[in-house]
């Protein structure tokens, strides 16, 4: 069953909202040949990164090569690659390399009918995070469009996995909109998952101009909404989390609107970070945000009532100061329950 029936999500159409919008105030999607006209913009030195290296870089490299494994944070060129891996962490992307749908600003590969799932992924990411020590582990997928269940189903075993080999780990879900489907929502959450994480990406404005005509504004805020209150009739306490990319021509009242709809939709946890282009054949950047920018973005976006904001030029979805906060409260929960 799905969330929005009167939404056509798999006819590639943009949700009702835009149809509210004259032509002229509409945010059309622009063509990878018409970006790559649009001359890539200097950096800020703030955005500056060194390229990934070290040891526990390469180790990590070459122990999810030799399981045939993915991290998010290489196909999608995180900036925070060096970084993250330096200190021991990673988060897995599973169901493949190749996503069914074609984000603008996403840099993973795009087909229409993808490899078939390996049915040996659950094990060997529940295995690999075993062998790295892993505490909090953040699991992201493709867009499976071409399954019935939009790889739920893949995502729900691959997190029973983590936690058979280890109750304690917490996990979290960066999971698609599974095109609404309640029974798909429900799944990733009858896996024991402890954050289910989806992003908006951007505002309502510019949901056509960045995401893929399948994805949609009010599609993503019902999906969040309904694994917090599916949850909620199993006893359980669900911490729900979204992201949003900057720089992409939204506007600081279009920005508050979208953090009054998430709460709305009782997401507890949000970031905000700079979109950067992925390619010249990618959405163009329509601005650099200064951090002291950010600063005042997470400060606006507190008095919404989120329980944590991560606001800067380097947070991604993925983002560890986030993950530090969330894992606080859920350890203390589980602390309290004993």
């Amino acid at each position: 069953m799905s969330i929005f029936q009167e939404l056509p999500v798999l006819q590639g159409q943009p949700d009702h909202d835009h149809h509210e919008h004259a032509d002229a105030e509409v945010a059309r999607p622009i063509s990878p040949s018409r970006a790559r006209q649009v001359l890539a913009t200097r950096k800020p030195e703030w955005l500056k990164i060194r390229p990934p290296a070290g040891e526990n870089y390469t180790r990590i490299k070459g122990l999810l090569r030799e399981r045939g494994l993915h991290t998010v944070c290489e196909e999608a060129h995180c900036p925070n690659v060096s970084e993250c891996w330096a200190s021991g962490t990673a988060t897995f992307m599973i169901g493949g390399d190749t996503c069914t749908r074609a984000c603008r600003f996403c840099a993973i590969k795009t087909a229409r009918l993808p490899p078939p799932l390996d049915p040996r992924e659950p094990y060997f990411v529940g295995e690999s995070i075993a062998a790295l020590g892993l505490h909090y582990v953040v699991l992201t997928m493709v867009d499976r469009d071409d399954m019935k269940d939009g790889g739920a189903g893949h995502m729900a075993a691959t997190i029973r996995e983590i936690k058979r080999l280890d109750p304690k780990i917490i996990v979290e879900a960066l999971v698609s909109d599974f095109r609404g489907d309640l029974e798909a929502i429900q799944t990733v959450v009858d896996s024991g998952v402890d954050v289910y994480a989806h992003n908006i990406e951007t505002v309502k404005r510019l949901q056509y101009r960045v995401r893929d005509p399948r994805a949609g504004y009010v599609q993503s805020l019902g999906t969040l909404k309904a694994a917090k209150e599916y949850a909620e009739t199993k006893g359980r306490k669900l911490f729900t989390k979204s992201s949003i990319m900057l720089g992409l021509g939204e506007t600081e009242v279009e920005l508050a609107q979208a953090y009054a709809d998430l709460r709305e939709h009782g997401v507890d946890v949000l970031t905000l970070g700079q979109y950067l282009r992925p390619s010249m054949s990618h959405l163009p950047v329509e601005k650099y945000l200064t951090p002291d920018e950010f600063d005042s973005l997470k400060a606006t976006a507190d008095q919404y009532g989120f329980l944590y904001t991560a606001s800067g030029p380097m947070v991604r979805s993925s983002y560890r100061a986030a993950e530090l906060f969330i894992k606080g409260r859920i350890e203390g929960n589980r602390a309290n329950a004993i």
